[in-house]
């Protein structure tokens, strides 16, 4: 497995894998090409059904337009082998010529793969020798050490300087979220809510002020995606919300030190790349499950570490977080990270608090396993029709008119 920084990536919404990933792939196609008279570019599937509304192609446009003129294709019909969110990317000469053909998929996270013909020559050297949870939880337990412990043996030791830079912009995001108001851009014309949610939640009683609050928290930070602000994938831009709620929250109401709080992120990321490792964490790929699913997971994980949960509870609250999200489609209206998607970051994120709860109060035993979780969440989201997995054309976006 890579590096938790593929996990974690600090960046410009409104989603990993429509806007950062194909920005990502525009920059590397200009570097190849500063002399090119024209560039034509072609999404398919996924990335062509939603990528107006997800900004793709302004994404690209905005790499490629200072070298040389661009066109953009769409072809939402067209589905490339590998992936759904496919992308093939041609430089022209003054004579109209093709001086290169390059085909990328954008695989989530904002991560890219030339598919599984060639390899993937933009992951990371693996720095994880272990690919399981099941492996890690007994390695662990064998060692007497904690799933943040792992982390640290494998990463690099600057990387404690980048997970708190992580932890940084996660807060400021909330912070900016809470402070902004107005309608998110696009057709939808959707209120901000966090600002709202947040002063009311003060004025209920505190049993009901802390589940209001982190509300307001995973709002504030998806609210701040869906309006290109900047945020960080966990694991994903579509659910950027829920970890940074979860921790906010829990920094704040129990005064957790910066340092518990970089452990229990550590602990996160390392269960959403075991996800990503073995299934996928691309809406595009296998619906929202992939998404919001595995956030509520890492969410999961993170706070039942954080309330001194051993690593097998930390193990059931998340799989618990997973998988209660099976089969959760990926079906944004008018292609927008909006509805439902900013509601089920809040959701998902007091879930998160309630799979810790549960966790806490068992002994950590329990009959199926994370790892057995993410084979179905793998197999499930295999079966989905691709209408529910982010081209907008069934589910909650079908015929939906604004």
């Amino acid at each position: 497995m890579e590096s938790l920084r593929e996990i974690f990536r600090i960046g410009k919404g409104p989603s990993s894998s429509h806007t950062m990933g194909p920005q990502r792939a525009a920059v590397i196609f200009a570097g190849r090409h500063p002399e090119a008279a024209r560039f034509e570019v072609t999404l398919y599937g996924s990335l062509a059904a939603t990528g107006r509304g997800h900004m793709t192609d302004k994404a690209v446009i905005d790499v490629l337009k200072p070298v040389a003129p661009v066109e953009i294709k769409w072809e939402p019909e067209v589905f490339l082998p590998y992936h759904p969110n496919g992308m093939v990317f041609r430089a022209y000469d003054s004579h109209q010529k093709i001086e290169d053909e390059w085909t990328v998929y954008s695989i989530g996270g904002g991560a890219l793969s030339e598919g599984k013909a060639t390899g993937d020559c933009f992951h990371q050297d693996s720095v994880y020798d272990l690919h399981t949870l099941k492996d890690i939880q007994s390695w662990c337990e064998h060692h007497g050490r904690g799933y943040w412990e792992y982390v640290k043996q494998c990463e690099t030791d600057d990387f404690w300087d980048y997970l708190r830079e992580v932890w940084h912009a996660m807060q400021a995001a909330v912070e900016r979220g809470l402070d902004s108001e107005g309608a998110l851009p696009g057709p939808l014309n959707l209120a901000r809510k966090a600002p709202t949610y947040y002063i009311r939640a003060r004025g209920y009683k505190p049993s009901l002020q802390s589940r209001g609050m982190v509300y307001a928290y995973a709002l504030a930070v998806s609210e701040e995606n869906a309006s290109g602000g900047t945020i960080v994938t966990a694991p994903t831009c579509g659910a950027c919300g829920v970890v940074p709620a979860v921790l906010y929250h829990l920094a704040k109401g129990h005064e957790f030190s910066e340092t518990k709080i970089l452990h229990a992120l550590a602990t996160a990321g390392l269960f959403g790349n075991v996800v990503k490792y073995n299934a996928s964490i691309s809406g595009a790929e296998v619906g929202c499950q992939g998404e919001v699913g595995v956030a509520c997971a890492m969410a999961s994980a993170a706070s039942c570490q954080l309330f001194g949960g051993t690593p097998s509870q930390i193990e059931y609250a998340a799989e618990m977080g997973l998988e209660h999200h099976l089969g959760m489609t990926c079906d944004p209206v008018c292609g927008l990270v909006q509805i439902p998607c900013i509601e089920r970051n809040a959701f998902a994120a007091c879930r998160a608090l309630d799979a810790q709860l549960y966790a806490s109060f068992s002994d950590g035993h329990h009959r199926v396993s994370f790892d057995r979780v993410v084979e179905v969440m793998k197999q499930t989201g295999h079966d989905i029709p691709s209408l529910y997995k982010e081209t907008s054309a069934g589910g909650l976006a079908k015929d939906y008119k604004y």
